[in-house]
Protein backbone atom coordinates (compact mmCIF):
# COMPACT_ATOMS: atom_id res chain seq x y z
CA UNK A 1 0.00 0.00 0.00
CA UNK A 2 1.26 3.50 -0.82
CA UNK A 3 0.74 6.75 1.04
CA UNK A 4 -1.60 7.88 -1.72
CA UNK A 5 -3.74 4.74 -1.90
CA UNK A 6 -4.64 5.24 1.76
CA UNK A 7 -6.40 8.37 0.48
CA UNK A 8 -8.39 6.36 -2.10
CA UNK A 9 -6.83 7.95 -5.14
CA UNK A 10 -8.44 6.64 -8.36
CA UNK A 11 -6.17 4.77 -10.77
CA UNK A 12 -7.09 7.18 -13.57
CA UNK A 13 -6.95 10.91 -13.00
CA UNK A 14 -6.87 14.06 -15.06
CA UNK A 15 -3.76 15.77 -16.39
CA UNK A 16 -3.60 19.40 -17.45
CA UNK A 17 -0.42 19.99 -19.49
CA UNK A 18 -1.29 22.54 -22.24
CA UNK A 19 -4.90 22.66 -21.07
CA UNK A 20 -4.71 26.47 -21.07
CA UNK A 21 -4.08 26.46 -24.84
CA UNK A 22 -7.56 25.20 -25.68
CA UNK A 23 -11.04 26.54 -25.08
CA UNK A 24 -11.29 27.51 -21.42
CA UNK A 25 -15.00 26.79 -20.99
CA UNK A 26 -14.62 23.38 -22.61
CA UNK A 27 -11.67 22.54 -20.38
CA UNK A 28 -13.58 23.51 -17.23
CA UNK A 29 -16.60 21.48 -18.31
CA UNK A 30 -14.39 18.46 -19.03
CA UNK A 31 -12.66 18.64 -15.65
CA UNK A 32 -15.97 18.91 -13.82
CA UNK A 33 -17.43 16.02 -15.80
CA UNK A 34 -14.35 13.97 -15.00
CA UNK A 35 -14.89 14.50 -11.30
CA UNK A 36 -18.51 13.39 -11.76
CA UNK A 37 -17.23 10.20 -13.40
CA UNK A 38 -14.77 9.43 -10.59
CA UNK A 39 -11.60 10.98 -12.01
CA UNK A 40 -11.01 12.98 -8.85
CA UNK A 41 -7.19 13.01 -9.01
CA UNK A 42 -6.32 16.26 -10.80
CA UNK A 43 -2.70 17.08 -11.60
CA UNK A 44 -1.16 20.40 -12.58
CA UNK A 45 2.06 22.40 -12.17
CA UNK A 46 3.17 25.99 -11.79
CA UNK A 47 5.05 25.55 -15.09
CA UNK A 48 1.89 24.81 -17.10
CA UNK A 49 1.02 28.10 -18.73
CA UNK A 50 2.90 29.94 -15.96
CA UNK A 51 0.02 29.26 -13.57
CA UNK A 52 -2.77 29.45 -16.17
CA UNK A 53 -3.50 25.74 -15.89
CA UNK A 54 -3.79 26.04 -12.11
CA UNK A 55 -6.20 28.94 -12.50
CA UNK A 56 -8.45 26.96 -14.86
CA UNK A 57 -8.51 24.05 -12.42
CA UNK A 58 -9.30 26.45 -9.61
CA UNK A 59 -12.43 27.52 -11.47
CA UNK A 60 -13.34 23.93 -12.32
CA UNK A 61 -13.23 22.70 -8.72
CA UNK A 62 -14.92 25.71 -7.14
CA UNK A 63 -17.43 24.41 -4.60
CA UNK A 64 -16.08 20.84 -4.96
CA UNK A 65 -12.65 21.05 -3.38
CA UNK A 66 -13.28 18.28 -0.86
CA UNK A 67 -14.17 15.85 -3.67
CA UNK A 68 -10.82 16.31 -5.42
CA UNK A 69 -7.31 14.93 -4.83
CA UNK A 70 -5.34 17.97 -6.00
CA UNK A 71 -1.67 17.81 -6.98
CA UNK A 72 0.71 20.47 -8.27
CA UNK A 73 4.45 20.65 -8.93
CA UNK A 74 7.15 23.20 -8.10
CA UNK A 75 9.85 24.13 -10.60
CA UNK A 76 13.41 23.11 -9.65
CA UNK A 77 14.75 26.69 -9.56
CA UNK A 78 12.05 27.55 -7.01
CA UNK A 79 12.84 24.57 -4.78
CA UNK A 80 14.76 26.39 -2.05
CA UNK A 81 13.23 26.83 1.42
CA UNK A 82 11.97 30.33 0.70
CA UNK A 83 11.30 29.61 -2.97
CA UNK A 84 9.03 26.65 -2.28
CA UNK A 85 7.00 28.61 0.23
CA UNK A 86 6.47 31.46 -2.23
CA UNK A 87 5.68 29.06 -5.09
CA UNK A 88 3.19 27.13 -2.96
CA UNK A 89 1.41 30.34 -1.96
CA UNK A 90 1.10 31.33 -5.63
CA UNK A 91 -0.21 27.89 -6.54
CA UNK A 92 -2.78 27.93 -3.74
CA UNK A 93 -3.93 31.37 -4.86
CA UNK A 94 -4.29 30.21 -8.48
CA UNK A 95 -6.23 27.11 -7.39
CA UNK A 96 -8.34 29.08 -4.91
CA UNK A 97 -7.71 26.56 -2.15
CA UNK A 98 -5.98 26.45 1.22
CA UNK A 99 -4.19 23.14 0.67
CA UNK A 100 -2.75 20.68 -1.82
CA UNK A 101 -3.21 16.94 -1.43
CA UNK A 102 0.16 16.41 -3.07
CA UNK A 103 3.07 18.71 -3.95
CA UNK A 104 5.93 17.45 -6.14
CA UNK A 105 9.41 18.58 -7.14
CA UNK A 106 9.00 18.70 -10.93
CA UNK A 107 12.54 17.46 -11.62
CA UNK A 108 15.94 17.73 -9.95
CA UNK A 109 17.57 21.14 -10.00
CA UNK A 110 20.20 23.30 -8.30
CA UNK A 111 18.91 23.16 -4.74
CA UNK A 112 19.93 20.33 -2.36
CA UNK A 113 17.25 17.75 -1.67
CA UNK A 114 17.74 18.37 2.06
CA UNK A 115 16.57 21.96 1.58
CA UNK A 116 13.67 21.06 -0.70
CA UNK A 117 12.38 18.28 1.52
CA UNK A 118 12.68 20.41 4.66
CA UNK A 119 10.53 23.04 2.97
CA UNK A 120 7.97 20.38 2.00
CA UNK A 121 7.87 19.10 5.58
CA UNK A 122 7.33 22.62 6.94
CA UNK A 123 4.40 23.16 4.56
CA UNK A 124 3.01 19.78 5.55
CA UNK A 125 3.17 20.64 9.25
CA UNK A 126 1.25 23.84 8.50
CA UNK A 127 -1.44 21.90 6.61
CA UNK A 128 -0.78 23.65 3.32
CA UNK A 129 0.20 20.34 1.71
CA UNK A 130 -0.95 16.92 2.88
CA UNK A 131 1.79 14.89 1.17
CA UNK A 132 4.79 15.51 -1.04
CA UNK A 133 6.87 13.69 -3.60
CA UNK A 134 9.04 13.94 -6.67
CA UNK A 135 8.85 13.74 -10.44
CA UNK A 136 11.24 12.41 -13.08
CA UNK A 137 13.38 10.61 -10.47
CA UNK A 138 15.35 7.54 -11.56
CA UNK A 139 16.42 4.75 -9.23
CA UNK A 140 19.62 6.47 -8.07
CA UNK A 141 17.72 9.71 -7.47
CA UNK A 142 15.17 7.81 -5.41
CA UNK A 143 17.92 6.17 -3.36
CA UNK A 144 19.32 9.58 -2.54
CA UNK A 145 15.87 10.98 -1.81
CA UNK A 146 15.11 8.15 0.59
CA UNK A 147 18.41 8.64 2.38
CA UNK A 148 17.59 12.32 2.87
CA UNK A 149 13.89 11.99 3.71
CA UNK A 150 13.69 8.69 5.52
CA UNK A 151 10.96 6.05 5.23
CA UNK A 152 7.31 6.96 4.79
CA UNK A 153 7.80 10.54 3.59
CA UNK A 154 7.97 10.34 -0.21
CA UNK A 155 4.41 9.85 -1.43
CA UNK A 156 4.84 9.74 -5.20
CA UNK A 157 7.19 9.69 -8.16
CA UNK A 158 5.57 11.09 -11.32
CA UNK A 159 7.29 9.78 -14.45
CA UNK A 160 6.90 9.32 -18.20
CA UNK A 161 5.15 6.03 -18.95
CA UNK A 162 3.22 4.83 -21.97
CA UNK A 163 3.06 1.72 -24.15
CA UNK A 164 6.03 2.77 -26.25
CA UNK A 165 8.06 4.02 -23.30
CA UNK A 166 8.26 1.42 -20.54
CA UNK A 167 11.69 2.23 -19.11
CA UNK A 168 10.34 2.70 -15.58
CA UNK A 169 9.40 -0.99 -15.42
CA UNK A 170 13.10 -1.92 -15.14
CA UNK A 171 13.92 -0.27 -11.83
CA UNK A 172 11.66 2.65 -10.93
CA UNK A 173 8.41 0.74 -10.44
CA UNK A 174 10.10 -2.07 -8.47
CA UNK A 175 11.83 0.53 -6.26
CA UNK A 176 8.55 2.33 -5.60
CA UNK A 177 6.79 -0.97 -4.85
CA UNK A 178 9.44 -1.84 -2.25
CA UNK A 179 9.16 1.52 -0.53
CA UNK A 180 5.42 2.18 -0.69
CA UNK A 181 5.76 5.08 -3.13
CA UNK A 182 3.02 5.67 -5.68
CA UNK A 183 3.97 5.89 -9.36
CA UNK A 184 2.03 8.37 -11.49
CA UNK A 185 2.31 8.01 -15.26
CA UNK A 186 2.29 11.27 -17.17
CA UNK A 187 1.66 11.36 -20.95
CA UNK A 188 0.17 7.84 -20.78
CA UNK A 189 -0.77 7.98 -24.46
CA UNK A 190 2.65 9.24 -25.50
CA UNK A 191 3.25 12.73 -26.82
CA UNK A 192 1.46 12.51 -30.19
CA UNK A 193 2.72 8.92 -30.28
CA UNK A 194 -0.32 6.67 -29.80
CA UNK A 195 -0.39 3.69 -32.23
CA UNK A 196 -2.31 4.30 -35.43
CA UNK A 197 -5.38 2.03 -35.90
CA UNK A 198 -3.96 0.39 -39.03
CA UNK A 199 -0.54 -0.38 -37.56
CA UNK A 200 0.38 -3.79 -36.13
CA UNK A 201 0.37 -2.39 -32.59
CA UNK A 202 -2.87 -0.57 -33.23
CA UNK A 203 -4.55 -3.78 -34.39
CA UNK A 204 -3.52 -5.58 -31.18
CA UNK A 205 -5.10 -2.86 -29.08
CA UNK A 206 -8.23 -2.79 -31.25
CA UNK A 207 -8.74 -6.55 -31.01
CA UNK A 208 -8.34 -6.59 -27.22
CA UNK A 209 -10.60 -3.54 -26.94
CA UNK A 210 -13.28 -5.24 -29.04
CA UNK A 211 -13.25 -8.26 -26.74
CA UNK A 212 -13.88 -6.01 -23.73
CA UNK A 213 -16.35 -3.61 -25.31
CA UNK A 214 -13.74 -0.91 -24.79
CA UNK A 215 -11.56 1.46 -26.82
CA UNK A 216 -7.84 1.10 -27.57
CA UNK A 217 -7.00 4.01 -25.28
CA UNK A 218 -8.96 2.43 -22.45
CA UNK A 219 -6.99 -0.77 -22.96
CA UNK A 220 -3.75 1.20 -22.84
CA UNK A 221 -4.72 2.86 -19.55
CA UNK A 222 -5.82 -0.46 -18.06
CA UNK A 223 -2.45 -1.98 -18.98
CA UNK A 224 -0.43 0.89 -17.52
CA UNK A 225 -2.36 0.80 -14.25
CA UNK A 226 -2.42 -2.98 -13.91
CA UNK A 227 -0.25 -2.65 -10.82
CA UNK A 228 -2.23 -1.14 -7.90
CA UNK A 229 0.65 1.24 -7.09
CA UNK A 230 0.56 2.84 -10.57
CA UNK A 231 -1.75 5.71 -11.50
CA UNK A 232 -2.19 7.56 -14.78
CA UNK A 233 -3.14 11.17 -15.52
CA UNK A 234 -4.23 11.49 -19.17
CA UNK A 235 -5.04 15.01 -20.27
CA UNK A 236 -8.72 15.86 -20.11
CA UNK A 237 -9.66 18.75 -22.38
CA UNK A 238 -13.01 17.66 -23.83
CA UNK A 239 -16.10 15.78 -22.66
CA UNK A 240 -15.46 13.00 -25.18
CA UNK A 241 -11.90 12.46 -24.01
CA UNK A 242 -12.77 12.47 -20.34
CA UNK A 243 -15.57 9.94 -20.83
CA UNK A 244 -13.20 7.67 -22.73
CA UNK A 245 -10.58 7.98 -19.97
CA UNK A 246 -13.12 7.23 -17.26
CA UNK A 247 -14.23 4.09 -19.08
CA UNK A 248 -10.80 2.58 -18.42
CA UNK A 249 -11.67 2.27 -14.74
CA UNK A 250 -13.94 -0.68 -15.53
CA UNK A 251 -11.66 -2.51 -17.99
CA UNK A 252 -10.13 -5.64 -16.49
CA UNK A 253 -7.49 -7.22 -18.69
CA UNK A 254 -6.80 -10.95 -18.64
CA UNK A 255 -3.33 -12.44 -18.26
CA UNK A 256 -3.48 -13.32 -21.94
CA UNK A 257 -4.32 -9.71 -22.82
CA UNK A 258 -1.40 -8.44 -20.76
CA UNK A 259 0.98 -10.95 -22.35
CA UNK A 260 -0.16 -9.95 -25.82
CA UNK A 261 0.31 -6.22 -25.12
CA UNK A 262 3.68 -6.94 -23.55
CA UNK A 263 4.79 -8.72 -26.73
CA UNK A 264 3.44 -5.98 -29.01
CA UNK A 265 5.11 -3.20 -27.02
CA UNK A 266 8.42 -4.63 -25.75
CA UNK A 267 9.97 -2.58 -22.98
CA UNK A 268 13.48 -3.01 -24.36
CA UNK A 269 16.70 -2.61 -22.43
CA UNK A 270 17.12 -0.34 -19.45
CA UNK A 271 18.28 3.07 -20.75
CA UNK A 272 21.29 4.88 -19.30
CA UNK A 273 19.06 7.72 -18.10
CA UNK A 274 15.39 8.03 -17.31
CA UNK A 275 13.34 9.33 -20.27
CA UNK A 276 11.34 12.49 -19.64
CA UNK A 277 9.58 15.21 -21.57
Amino acid sequence: MTIWTRKRVPAIGQGSWYIERGDKAEAIAALRHGVDLGLTHIDTAEMYGDGASEAIIGEAIAGRRDAVFLVSKVLPHNASRAGIRAACERTLKHLKTDRLDGYLLHWRGPHPLEETFAAFEALKQEGKILSWGVSNFDEDDLDEALEVAGDGKIACNQVLYHLRERAIEHAVIPWCQRHGVAVTAYSPFGHHDFPEPGSAQGRVLAEIASAHGATPRQVALAFLTRDPAVFAIPKAASLTHVEDNAGALTVSLTEADIARIDAAFPRGRKPSSLPMI
